[in-house]
């Protein structure tokens, strides 16, 4: 049986998205426009609208599985974000694109950076041959960002974190925002922290349970 993506993509916006207060139009018209199941396995093409997170990557040396995140709670970071059409937007943990894609339809750049340059590599030529060219992907440690372009108007962390480390809040500009899920499993929270005359001030927005993104686990600390 031929699936029917552009439908799937309706039903995913329609009961997924809707359904959780996602109302942002220009965003749901980004999840409308990009097609899912380019960035996945094509053994998994299938499973690219279902309501979870599905897997794109079995691991490597350095790190465990990673996957796209599941919409809605991806689409409720994004809207939290409040991505505006000039914004530059670094998008850490791009995986295989998805999440950059979508930026892409609503903000002004998107630096998506990918610790694994497997997973970089397929995202560049995903994101090409979709002609989305306000993109660029670079291959670099996820905690460290991309202090090279910044200033950014909006990071988001493409996975849940144990925390967010400081130099990620110094390349964000005036006014800037950095959303991500902070806790793993059913404790996880979606942070949004702002920054306003050089002080970052965050808050919790709603609870969501996403997979961890590889890399920004607590260390532990020696105990006497």
């Amino acid at each position: 049986m031929t699936l029917n993506f552009e439908e799937l993509r309706i039903k995913m916006v329609d009961n997924q998205l809707r359904t959780t207060d996602v109302t942002d139009k220009p965003l749901l018209q980004a999840f409308l426009d990009v097609p899912r199941e380019k960035f996945v396995p094509n053994a998994r093409a299938p499973l690219a609208y279902i309501d979870d997170d599905v897997q794109v990557s079995a691991g490597f040396a350095q790190s465990g599985p990673r996957y796209l995140m599941q919409p809605s709670p991806f689409a409720k970071l994004v809207q939290l974000a409040n991505v505006q059409p000039e914004d530059v937007v670094l998008d850490i943990g791009c995986a295989t694109g998805y999440s950059s894609g979508v930026l892409s339809r609503i903000a002004g750049s998107v630096i998506a950076v990918e610790s694994e340059a497997d997973l970089a590599e397929q995202a560049t030529a995903i994101l090409s041959g979709l002609g989305y060219d306000n993109v660029v992907v670079v291959t670099a440690p996820l905690q460290g960002g991309y202090a090279s372009e910044a200033p950014y108007d909006v990071i988001l962390i493409e996975g849940g974190v144990d925390h967010v480390p400081g130099p990620l809040f110094d390349q964000l500009k005036d006014g800037g925002r950095l959303v991500a899920v902070e806790g793993s499993g059913n404790s996880g929270k979606a942070m949004i922290y702002v920054k306003n005359d050089g002080v970052v001030s965050g808050r919790r927005a709603f609870n969501s349970a996403v997979k961890p993104l590889p890399g920004f686990e607590k260390v532990a600390e020696f105990e006497f």
